[in-house]
């Protein structure tokens, strides 16, 4: 187990409990290796580098997914809720989408904020 994936592992078990497990079970055995990919990847190498604290990270993702528009909603609803845990609040949050309404269109906004609403709502952990 290399450096990075054991620092994605621990990051994605304190902001999204039982990600790598879920990955596994629905991707594992179609195309092993890819769990342990996203993993060191996407939280180990992208989230875990200095440079930009956590939340700003959040942030950013949860704009970009706003602006790919409707199909990125459960990525949504999984970033929403571990930008909260990294410390990003309600607001920060639904004005990063907002923004988004200037990159992205109305109905990309709107739909992130559907999501971002659910979310709030319901305390939804991924």
């Amino acid at each position: 187990m290399n450096d990075t994936y054991a620092l994605g592992r621990e990051l994605a078990e304190a902001l999204n409990p039982g990600l790598g497990q879920a990955l596994e079970e629905r991707y594992g055995a179609l195309l092993p290796g890819m769990p342990q990919s996203v993993v060191d990847f996407a939280c180990g190498q992208q989230y875990c580098r200095p440079g930009l604290a956590l939340h700003d990270r959040y942030l950013a993702t949860i704009a970009a997914l706003t602006a790919l528009g409707g199909q990125t909603a459960p990525q949504l609803r999984i970033n929403i809720s571990a930008g909260l845990k990294a410390g990003l609040t309600e607001t920060e949050i639904a004005e990063a989408i907002w923004q988004m309404s200037l990159y992205g269109g109305f109905p990309a906004a709107i739909n992130a904020l559907n999501v971002a609403l659910n979310v709030f709502r319901q305390g939804d952990d991924p």
